[in-house]
């Protein structure tokens, strides 16, 4: 993402977004049966912890099955991990932020200086959390270096790391949970691959790796002065279906990877789904609502449209436009995004990068 110089009052960001949510969903026109799932924003809260890391990217929710055990995590609690440390560094932060469902944020973990924890960020039912990083040490991409996968238990302590053979700069990930075993899919921005991690999962012991097996390749990476790097991103996978969904930010389209969860090799980029030079503007973050459409946010550094800063899109998997909200009134402000979903309410949260801070809303169950 751009680095910011100037910071907007969290106060103003709040009434931004509200009036741009307000002002959606009176003009919204319907698309059919399967309609937008347009958000009501509940609340704004900042993700800058007493460190000072700013740019906020992952999004994780703290599902009901997670073992929270002894430790500060509850069910219903949002973790956003921090990219930049305090001098706005890119791949320099360090935290992992904690925000429950009342209350002032805390911070959960803090890692050695110069991390860069990505938006690679899920969690394990048996109460460990996974975090991709992508360390700089100036914040260039002169510096950036591989990276790794970190394993933190539910007490918010480091237990493992997991690096080298598919692991390239872990932009992204998403998760198969089966308790005793894992598959964790991560975007290398590094090289352009998206990588099936399989392990073994014990809740005393922590993790095994099992497998590493490359299950998509061949999407546009690069260093960008700006956002620092541009390569595949956002994730989703479709159990029902077996389709991994990738969100390749500098070819400005998803593809569909079909068979990801059983592949023993790449099929290339997969197909695309979804490419809309109106409404894609450097997909990055993804996440499917519970009827299965995807939301993407833009990094906005390719096709980018001043008259629509800092989107995200919603649309369906076979290629239809729905709908779309701005999180900030400048570029470069949206990026990590997550959904949780329980009985009949769905929470969807999502990061503004511009002004380190995390907006929940509620979905409307159509």
């Amino acid at each position: 993402m751009p680095t910011r110089t100037n910071m907007k009052s969290l106060s103003t960001a709040a009434l931004l977004v509200f009036t741009t949510a307000a002002a959606l969903a009176q003009s919204h026109h319907y698309n059919g049966p399967d309609d937008s799932f347009l958000p009501n924003p509940v609340r704004m809260v900042s993700t800058v912890p007493s460190n000072g890391d700013v740019n906020p990217y992952g999004v994780a929710f703290i599902n009901n099955n997670f073992q929270t055990g002894s430790g500060p995590l509850q069910h219903g609690d949002i973790l956003v991990s921090n990219f930049n440390n305090a001098q706005n560094l890119q791949g320099t932060g360090t935290t992992i932020i904690r925000v429950p469902k009342t209350g002032a944020p805390t911070t959960f973990f803090q890692g050695q200086p110069g991390l860069g924890l990505t938006t690679a960020l899920g969690v394990l039912q048996y109460g460990f959390v996974l975090v991709g990083n992508m360390p700089t040490t100036d914040g260039t991409f002169a510096t950036v270096k591989p990276g790794s996968l970190l394993v933190i238990n539910n007490q918010g302590k480091l237990i493992q790391s997991f690096s080298g053979a598919g692991i390239d700069g872990p932009w992204d990930m998403t998760l198969v949970d089966d308790g005793d075993r894992v598959r964790v899919f991560i975007a290398n921005a590094l090289n352009g691959t998206v990588t099936r991690l399989d392990f073994d999962v014990s809740p005393s012991a922590g993790l095994y790796l099992v497998s590493t097996v490359t299950v998509a390749s061949g999407y546009l990476h690069r260093g960008d002065p700006a956002a620092l790097v541009v390569g595949p991103t956002g994730l989703v996978f479709d159990r029902d279906r077996d389709i991994l969904y990738v969100a390749s930010t500098g070819d400005n389209a998803v593809f569909a990877v079909h068979g990801a969860y059983y592949a023993s090799s790449s099929p290339g980029q997969g197909e695309i789904v979804y490419q809309d030079n109106a409404h894609l503007h450097g997909p990055t973050a993804m996440a499917m609502t519970p009827n299965h459409h995807l939301l993407a946010a833009s990094s906005d550094v390719i096709n980018v449209d001043p008259n629509q800063p800092s989107e995200i899109v919603e649309f369906t998997t076979d290629g239809q436009f729905v709908n779309e909200l701005s999180v900030d009134p400048n570029l470069g402000g949206s990026f990590g995004l997550a959904i949780h979903n329980m009985a009949d309410q769905s929470t969807f949260a999502a990061v503004d990068d511009n002004t380190s801070s995390l907006t929940i809303w509620q979905l409307n169950q159509q």
